[in-house]
């Protein structure tokens, strides 16, 4: 109330309003005495007037009239508007029942009073709005956008919302050097009808019969995901001319589509991944005010937790990692984005004194553990290396959290650890172990979250596909059959954080991966997507599996007990009771042997420990 008050502006608009409300009043009794206005009713409306006007103004401002600015006058406005001029006429009237009994007031005179107030000053907030966002000019003009000879003809897909705001910033905004062609929807019902003057030209299938006058392509349908997005992407390649989408529902900022915010079609268009719904009120809950420990922050997935945490307003956010150059990136990031306080922490996390001082100094709350080594076929080649890190440096984080007692502990762990056939999975798998074992030993609660691969990591496939498009091939691909389950980044930082929002301790919550995907489908898609063709611009070549792989990967092993939780994209494995002391005595034993560096000792123990680890020749 104090800013509102404060505003200069707040005065003009009363002022504005108060002769309104007057002009209103008076002319409506001059609308109800066409003959001229008796004395005797000049006398009631000096009466009345210095009462109505603030009446009328203080039920203005408690309907918020005084807080919207007029440039963006909507309907919200124009309802409260009439909202506001409802309140005050019905108290009016009371008041001149109770005072005055009606006598000499015309009662025709309210509902004339009622209907040219909210006329006047509706009407005022709206004409403001098409003066400062330049529609009075198109308002007089037979053109409904402007254009100029540098301006894009465009050709919208999508009739539905998303394409209606597009025309809507087209309209308004004189930076946008675009002018609209036409639109196209599936919706048969639409055909020949308009929005906002451009007319739905067809269905989306006949795109490549239309004339070849536009230079451009929208793709408007940002729910469209996986076979519709290849079908109108397909459709948009045979025109020749460029095309982009709009982004996906869940990037749109409270539903504001930007025509700035268009960009390339990517992979994640065509994987057909839905949407995640998240419960921001529960992880608000969970994160809010606390300290937040991210150990591999600068990696693909800690990086995208850690700006995945700062929107939710945490008290601090520490950041751990090993290599200097990821924590520079994402501390910068942080800078510029976060607004919480910020700790680097440029340490390994096989060091137990340095992670015991960084619990010591920063006594997190919450810990989600991310550094881990992923890559299959060099852990294959280092199992002591792999060792040291995923199951020792686990080790190390977690008798810290257990030291000073932090509140939750989430493992990020992967889909490599069920019947893991490779050492990275299998030390995964021991880490998955030893927090179930430890989990109610005090009243640190922890649990871990087991998903596949992620698209764009820095482990994933993609870059390394992209790299031999960009030289011509050929794309290698490990066998036609392969098949992974992928999601994207965000994706996989959002479901973390809902799931470690839920955790009541002892659980591995697994992520609703959706269907595996052929990885050489995926090379296809790819190529498309650079504008090339698969084998006749860029060759395939199938190299065979590599160390530690396997052709499909499992998020449950069967017979694991898996149950669904409150939300549809993450399901929940309750831990079983471990032995901790034994499972310990055994990394004692794995330890000693990992020193020696003897991997067939190492494979031999990790066995033992993970019974359903079956090495890979």
């Amino acid at each position: 109330m104090k800013q509102i008050v404060r505003n200069r502006h707040f005065y003009v608009m009363v002022l504005v309003d108060a002769l309104l409300v007057t002009a209103a009043y008076l002319l409506a009794y001059w609308l109800r005495f066409e003959e001229g206005i008796p004395a005797e009713v000049w006398i009631n409306i000096e009466r009345t007037l210095p009462l109505i006007v603030p009446v009328k103004l203080v039920a203005f401002f408690f309907f918020n009239l005084y807080r919207g600015m007029w440039r963006y006058t909507s309907l919200i406005d124009l309802l409260n508007v009439i909202k506001a001029c409802t309140v005050s006429s019905a108290v009016i009237v009371l008041g001149i029942l109770y005072t005055y009994h009606v006598m000499g007031f015309p009662r025709s005179v309210f509902i004339i009073d009622w209907g040219l107030t909210v006329f006047l000053v509706g009407g005022i907030r709206f004409g403001i709005r098409l003066i400062l966002t330049n529609h009075v000019s198109t308002l007089f003009s037979l053109r409904k956008y402007p254009v100029s000879g540098a301006a894009k003809k465009l050709l919208i897909i999508g009739a539905g919302d998303a394409g209606e705001k597009v025309l809507r910033e087209i309209h308004d905004n004189p930076g946008v050097r675009m002018e609209p062609f036409g639109l196209l929807d599936d919706a048969r019902e639409k055909l020949g009808q308009t929005i906002h003057g451009v007319r739905v030209l067809g269905i989306i299938e006949d795109l490549p019969k239309l004339p070849d006058e536009y230079d451009e392509i929208l793709i408007a349908i940002p729910s469209a995901r996986g076979s519709e997005m290849r079908r109108i992407v397909d459709l948009c390649k045979r025109t020749g001319k460029r095309f982009r989408p709009l982004p996906s529902n869940g990037e749109l900022i409270e539903g504001r589509v930007s025509v700035n915010a268009i960009r390339e079609v990517t992979l994640e268009d065509l994987l057909g991944r839905e949407e995640i719904n998240l419960d921001q009120e529960k992880v608000s809950r969970f994160i809010s005010g606390k300290r937040i420990l991210v150990t591999g922050a600068g990696g693909s997935i800690g990086s995208e937790l850690v700006r995945q945490i700062g929107r939710f307003r945490p008290e601090a956010i520490g950041l751990l990692d090993f290599s200097e150059y990821n924590l520079y990136q994402i501390e910068m990031d942080c800078r510029r984005n976060v607004h919480a306080t910020v700790r680097t922490y440029l340490a390994d996390i096989r060091d137990h004194e340095m992670i015991d001082r960084i619990f010591s100094g920063f006594r997190p709350h919450v810990v989600f553990h991310a550094a881990a080594y992923k890559h299959v076929p060099m852990q294959e080649h280092h199992p002591h290396e792999a060792f040291h890190t995923n199951v020792l440096g686990t080790r190390n984080v977690v008798e810290a959290a257990l030291n000073y007692e932090i509140d939750r502990f989430v493992l990020v762990s992967t889909d490599k650890a069920v019947r893991p056939t490779n050492v990275m999975g299998a030390t995964k798998r021991v880490a998955e172990m030893f927090i179930e074992g430890v989990n109610g030993l005090h009243h640190t609660r922890f649990m871990a979250v087991r998903f596949g691969n992620v698209l764009g990591s820095s482990g994933s496939v993609i870059p390394l596909f992209q790299e031999q498009i960009a030289r011509g091939g050929p794309v290698t691909v490990t066998h036609p059959d392969v098949r992974r389950y992928f999601m994207s980044i965000p994706e996989a930082a959002q479901l973390i954080l809902q799931a470690g929002a839920m955790g009541e301790g002892g659980e591995i919550f697994i992520l609703d991966m959706g269907e595996p995907i052929r990885i050489v489908d995926m090379a296809w898609d790819l190529i498309r997507l650079h504008g090339l063709e698969p084998e006749k611009d860029i060759p395939i070549d199938f190299i065979g599996l590599r160390p530690g792989e396997k052709l499909h990967e499992e998020l449950i092993t069967v017979g694991e007990g898996i149950v669904s939780t409150g939300h549809n994209k993450i399901m929940v494995l309750r831990g079983k009771s471990r032995d901790t002391a034994a499972l310990l005595a055994a990394i004692e034993r794995l330890m000693v042997v990992a020193r020696q560096g003897e991997a067939d000792s190492i494979k031999k123990i990790l066995r033992e420990i993970v019974p359903d680890y079956t090495p890979s020749p």
